[in-house]
């Protein structure tokens, strides 16, 4: 596993990246964190003989750039990561994994994308209108937004990551996860992220996924206080070719709880 740097719309993008570059793609999208939350699991699924592309979205994690309320949409992101997969010389199909809000990225890129996506894996991800949870929401009030101090901000971010992490939450894991938000553009641009979320994104999706024949798996931390897994199971029950992978005693970050038993759900689903 390495961390890479890639000009995108001419801004710095990093990105975690783990297997050979001529193996079958597997994009990974972060959410309301950063591509840390794929390091657990990054090499092990890359063993299967696949290449996997964890991007920190523009403005977030290590990747320069600033976002608005307008380009933090989910149709935007979007648009932004087939920008990406360009950069990077991929043509698709490709396989895509998505953790959070990426989810709502990952299933828009599936509907009306142009990469291509041939396999759809959710890791405790948004959908229907199970977002935004209340400590996000509470930013598309302008106000809040502009009365929220980095200080304030890095404090609540602290608080979210210990409860997203919950029994691998130590000291260090912690603040190795809060670092980026420690700079002042990044708590600024997470805001506009969170100013964007707007539950009606996935909700248009729902027709066109009920028609979908691509192959979508569901990975779930099953004691996530905030995507709980009675989405997965109706989003399981209800759309074509979907399975659901419980993973007891974890929570919203599954890879974190379960390293072993997440990779080997993706590998088992992505492997060529």
């Amino acid at each position: 596993m390495q961390r890479l740097t890639i000009d995108v719309d001419g801004v710095a993008t990093s990105y975690l990246s783990a297997g050979d570059p001529a193996d079958p793609v597997v994009l990974m999208i972060h959410g309301t964190f950063w591509s840390r939350v794929w390091q657990p699991v990054l090499d092990d699924v890359a063993a299967a003989g696949l290449y996997c592309v964890a991007v920190d979205l523009p403005g977030l994690g290590h990747s320069d750039g600033e976002l608005t309320v307008e380009t933090a949409s989910v149709p935007a992101l979007a648009g932004w990561v087939e920008r990406f997969a360009d950069a990077l010389g991929i043509a698709g199909p490709v396989g895509v994994a998505a953790h959070d809000i990426g989810g709502g990225i990952a299933q828009h890129l599936m509907v009306h994308g142009n990469i291509g996506v041939s396999h759809l894996a959710l890791l405790n991800a948004v959908m229907y209108d199970s977002w935004p949870v209340p400590a996000v929401a509470r930013y598309r009030d302008p106000a809040v937004a502009a009365a929220t101090t980095h200080e304030e901000l890095v404090a609540a971010r602290r608080i979210a990551i210990t409860r997203c992490l919950d029994r691998a939450a130590t000291p260090v894991r912690v603040e190795e996860y809060l670092a980026p938000w420690l700079q002042a553009r990044v708590a600024r641009n997470w805001i506009a992220l969170a100013a964007a979320a707007d539950n009606r994104y996935t909700q248009a999706l729902v027709p066109a996924l009920r028609e979908s024949q691509i192959p979508k798996l569901l990975i779930w931390g099953e004691d996530d206080p905030f995507q709980q897994v009675e989405h997965a199971e109706r989003f399981a029950r209800e759309m074509p070719h979907a399975r659901l992978v419980r993973i007891p005693h974890a929570c919203h970050f599954p890879a974190e709880n379960d390293p072993e038993a997440v990779a080997k759900a993706l590998r088992e689903f992505f492997r060529p």
